[in-house]
């Protein structure tokens, strides 16, 4: 388990500086993820989107270490590569034995779940051994918060507009921790900036792992949510509150979870009502929207707990 004193005294591989907004869950998830790599050296890769246009800006960088930047697809295939290149000069013995570097690729979820899809299917197919993390913001962020297949239903974004026709995005949002630690893979877990303790640990064992593993991080973008700076924990820890965002993990196969007791649980209305956009799901006419959302929730949280009563 993740103790606080012994982290306060690794060093900032995301330093101050950068220019992504205040309260951005990315740059929270960044700092929590790599203090789960302890005192290793890592080389991190960043999907183009918010986290590298802000982090590098020419010819400044807020990254104290070796990063890559690559396109917005490929991710996890630029860092296949650098660990390939790695192991070969291991073999050639220009890099010695026992030097130990980790591998970390970071995506936003347009990134992750959409365009950057295919090639982290491929590198986690092929048991390449680096750590995927993908900080969920729920949009395209960096575009102009256009829908993604991580977007939330009936939340608004700029593709996805409310009016008469539609109440903003209309499908559920993708399983993609589900579809990941399908790849029978090491180490897969769902986490949030909310409960940093619980998401230090995952990123302990995610760069342990024998292998390939993924992290998929709950991480508010307070510009394109509509909610104030400071309240990015707030919402991040209302969403593990309400059950809309369990926390789970799979090692070698076997589901585990952090429950959330029923009489601690809120409604999703309480996770959801904050946010600008769900601004819409609250007014007269849209009260079978919401219910719609709670059964969405409530289905999506037994099948997790589900998948983890198979191992008890």
């Amino acid at each position: 388990m993740a103790n606080i004193k012994e982290l306060s005294d690794l060093p900032e591989r995301l330093c101050g500086g950068h220019r992504l907004c205040a309260g951005c869950g990315a740059s929270i998830c960044v700092r929590q993820v790599l203090m789960g790599a302890g005192d290793s050296d890592v080389v991190v890769s960043s999907a183009t989107g918010c986290l590298e246009v802000s982090t590098t800006v020419y010819p400044y960088s807020a990254w104290n270490g070796s990063f890559i930047h690559n396109a917005f697809a490929n991710s996890a295939a630029t860092m296949s590569g650098v660990v390939a290149a790695y192991n070969g000069l291991k073999r050639a013995g220009k890099i010695p034995e026992d030097k130990e570097i980790k591998f970390c690729a970071f995506g936003g979820d347009g990134g992750t779940y959409d365009i950057g899809f295919q090639s982290l299917s491929g590198a986690m197919e092929r048991g390449t051994n680096m750590v995927y993390v993908c900080y969920d913001n729920g949009a395209y962020m960096n575009t102009g918060i256009q829908r993604s297949g991580g977007t939330p239903k009936y939340a608004w974004t700029t593709t996805a507009e409310v009016g008469k026709v539609l109440q903003g995005k209309l499908q559920r949002r993708k399983d993609l921790a589900s579809i990941m630690a399908d790849h029978h893979i090491p180490y897969a877990a769902q986490a949030s900036v909310g409960d940093w303790r619980d998401l230090v640990s995952k990123a302990e064992k995610a760069f342990n792992a024998d292998g390939p593993a993924f992290l998929l991080v709950f991480a508010p973008c307070p510009r394109g949510w509509r909610i104030p700076a400071s309240q990015t924990i707030e919402i991040s820890k209302l969403a593990i509150q309400s059950r809309f965002w369990p926390l789970f993990e799979v090692e070698n196969g076997k589901w585990s979870m952090k429950e959330i007791a029923d009489d601690k649980v809120i409604p999703v209305a309480d996770f959801l009502k904050p946010q600008g956009r769900f601004k819409h799901l609250f007014k007269p006419g849209n009260e079978a929207l919401l219910e719609e959302l709670q059964r969405d929730v409530d289905e999506y949280y037994d099948y997790v707990k589900g998948r983890c009563s198979i191992f008890k």
